[in-house]
């Protein structure tokens, strides 16, 4: 399937859009329950797979019927481990013997299937099984192989106004695809999932007094208010829901995604919020930098009226959750901490530079940057 392959240009030159349903919110309120949030946090309040024994070996040969070295890799969820294969191949294999990662396996490994033939951007592509399986079910433990993608992390890069602008054109090339891909366990409990924010203050007691607290607070505070009771009117679909400098690699063929962990049903403005919250690093910019991502995407897909004017709020919500729940988990897991809050000090430094945009100039700024040429 190409990406972009059900696009029409709408009314302004270049500016692309997918043809997907507007709106699918029948499904949407399930994510705002008490019963949905409790499950989603329940996920991570488990310590990850890497730490059980590792039996990656056996299930490569077993599944895949080949051998080869093995790295294990940090992972907050399931193990995760490097393999290379004797023919020269690098692979990803990742397991878990955790209940729910059937299902967020099941999605994780029909996206991959779904973007095998997706252009403008790179992906990992998922291995079939021995028996032509995209994932492998065992008693107690499941997983799949993937290939690795060669590059450089986002955020080991210098994050040229260039780059940030190609980064935002690949992120939307990535939603055309992802509009296109069917996939089960899309409505799973995913704790990132945007119904669960304004439950997520109830963790506020981990975070830090002063003023890390008080922007917290602050930026949840306009969610529920202002973006909460609209977002249900933006267009909807499977979204990567993680697009952060660490899921996004640099490499020889364009910019390239990986950890699909998060994915989920969601508000498809929501992937360009979470990237965007992740390069608010200039403080004399208006959006501290995340123009550049917000123009290259605006240039593939427009964005409408209303996600205009909610942009600016998700992403404080954005930054204010990933501040929140690493806090926590960093409180569960102290000798993991320093993995776990490795986006924190970036959301806490993106945080307060945004903190001064209410609603009309953060909407005023987003339009700004929707309108500026390429660089």
């Amino acid at each position: 399937m190409k990406a972009g392959s059900h696009q029409k240009p709408l009314s302004s030159p270049g500016i692309e859009t997918p043809v997907i349903a507007t709106v699918d919110h029948l499904s949407c309120p399930s994510a705002s329950t008490e019963t949905y949030f409790r499950a989603a946090a329940a996920v991570l309040a488990v310590r990850s797979d890497s730490s059980g024994p590792d039996i990656s070996a056996a299930l490569l040969k077993r599944h895949y019927g080949v051998t080869g070295s093995i790295t294990t890799l940090s992972s907050e969820i399931e193990r995760t481990v490097e393999i290379h294969i004797p023919d020269g191949r690098r692979c990803i294999l990742k397991t878990s013997t955790r209940p729910e990662a059937v299902d967020s396996f099941r999605f994780q490994t029909s996206v991959l299937a779904g973007l095998e033939e997706a252009v403008g951007f790179a992906a990992p592509a998922v291995l079939r099984t021995s028996s032509g399986a995209l994932m492998f079910e065992e008693y107690l433990i499941c997983g799949y192989l993937q290939t690795r993608i060669e590059g450089i992390p986002l955020h080991q890069v210098l994050p040229t106004r260039e780059l940030l602008f190609r980064t935002g054109r690949a992120l939307a090339r990535l939603d055309l695809a992802l509009a296109q891909v069917k996939v089960p366990a899309a409505h799973r409990p995913v704790l990132w999932h945007v119904g669960c924010w304004s439950r997520l203050m109830e963790l506020e007691q981990y975070l830090p007094t002063g003023s890390i607290a008080d922007r917290v607070h602050a930026a949840m505070a306009d969610y529920r208010e202002f973006v909460e009771p609209q977002i249900s009117n933006v267009v909807w679909q499977v979204t990567h829901n993680d697009p952060s400098p660490f899921n996004m690699i640099v490499t020889g063929q364009g910019l390239g995604f990986i950890d699909f962990g998060d994915g989920c049903w969601s508000p498809r403005i929501q992937d360009l919020a979470i990237a965007a919250s992740h390069v608010v690093s200039d403080p004399t910019l208006p959006l501290g930098g995340a123009e550049h991502v917000i123009a290259g995407y605006a240039s593939v897909i427009a964005l409408s009226m209303l996600e205009t004017r909610l942009l600016v709020g998700l992403m404080r919500a954005r930054q204010s959750a990933l501040i929140l729940v690493n806090y926590w988990r960093a409180h569960l897991f102290p000798a993991d901490a320093e993995y776990i809050k490795k986006n924190v000090a970036r959301a806490e430094r993106g945080l307060s530079i945004l903190a001064p945009l209410d609603a009309a100039l953060g909407e005023a700024a987003v339009l700004a940057a929707v309108s500026s040429s390429s660089p």
